[in-house]
């Protein structure tokens, strides 16, 4: 009993100093706090951009993991104002968690297409990111594959990817669940698995790397890593990876191919509620957009707005338009998929 009453002291301890860092921000006029999940240096332009144009201060807090618990353990004093992540789980997961509020805005609304907000307001895609095929310059010739040609035996020992049970791929899994329903999902995905090169391992890059090695033929992998393989100075040998890729866009019988966003939520106890809903409204806009999308590699969310030359590089993304908040509520059936099928036993399995 001692030991959890001392854990238990040392916890509130450990919020109530985690939050004396953001105490003078959290009081101060012109200032918003936001927690995210994105790199530091990935969303300053964009912050730089909204502080130019509107005064307000930006104070961020970075955390690999854990978010949505440090919000709760600060409680009603949580200086979070904004939360920006990547992943509609991750989203979904922070409204489920409680740490999140309701926002019903006419510029936001405008601004994002319904498929991209929650319907009850409780998150924002901000840009977005396709699920695609990493197919190798040398031995792919097909310019146009179908997800449900994943599973085609042509295919057999050509294919790579990381855990089934990794965020980015559970989103597709979940939209093949809403396209097809939780029977032809489960056939496609034992011959997803019976086609695989190797046992699923590693992130995006490391398949394309396995590409550019011979390992494989194709690979799952998000557009954004593309680009940024493609434009690494710091270590080249990335840059031959990306190079030896070319990106096919997979599709539904819709014609769409599935992607995720990244995103804003306006925490639950939002101390500087007025400044942080003027940076998800900034979020929002089509400037914000395109310099956020620019730096990461990413698809603009707004209609029409042209992604950065890199991107375009990519080919054409016919984005799909399957409501998100439809593909998070399979995100449990298609991770106990994963496991029924042994996805990330291999294919030998």
């Amino acid at each position: 009993m001692a030991k959890g009453l001392n854990r238990s002291k040392l916890a509130g301890c450990a919020a109530l100093a985690f939050a004396t860092l953001f105490a003078g921000a959290a009081s101060a006029d012109g200032t918003v706090n936001i927690y995210s999940y994105r790199q530091p240096d990935i969303i300053k332009p964009v912050l730089d951009a909204f502080t130019a144009e509107t005064g307000v201060k930006t104070e961020v807090l970075f955390l690999d993991k854990g978010l949505e618990d440090r919000i709760l353990a600060e409680g009603q004093n949580s200086p979070a104002d904004v939360i920006l992540t990547v992943d509609i789980s991750r989203l979904t997961n922070a409204k489920a968690k409680g740490v999140t509020q309701a926002l019903d805005d006419a510029t936001v609304n405008a601004n994002l297409p319904a498929e991209y907000r929650d319907p009850e307001g409780h998150w924002f895609g901000v840009t977005k990111r396709a699920r695609v095929l990493y197919a190798s310059k040398d031995r792919v010739k097909e310019t146009a594959i179908t997800y449900a040609e994943l599973a085609d035996p042509k295919w057999k020992g050509k294919i790579c990817m990381r855990s089934g049970q990794h965020d980015y791929n559970l989103g597709l899994f979940s939209a093949a669940i809403a396209h097809w329903g939780p029977e032809k999902t489960e056939e496609w995905m034992k011959g997803l698995k019976a086609n695989l090169a190797r046992k699923p391992d590693g992130g995006d890059r490391p398949q394309a790397k396995a590409i550019f090695a011979g390992e494989c033929d194709l690979a799952l992998g998000n557009t954004y890593y593309v680009g940024l393989m493609r434009t690494n100075e710091k270590e080249p040998e990335e840059k031959e990876w990306g190079n030896a890729i070319n990106v096919v866009f997979p599709t539904f019988e819709n014609g769409g191919t599935h992607v995720n966003i990244s995103g804003a939520a306006l925490a639950k106890n939002a101390p500087n509620r007025d400044n942080a809903v003027k940076l998800i409204q900034f979020l929002s806009s089509h400037k914000a957009q395109q310099v956020y999308a620019a730096q990461t590699y990413e698809y603009p969310v707004e209609p029409g707005l042209e992604p950065s030359d890199v991107v375009k590089a990519f080919g054409t993304l016919n984005a799909d338009t399957l409501s998100l908040d439809e593909i998070a509520k399979n995100r449990k059936a298609a991770s106990e998929m994963v496991d029924r099928v042994g996805l990330d036993d291999g294919p030998s399995s």
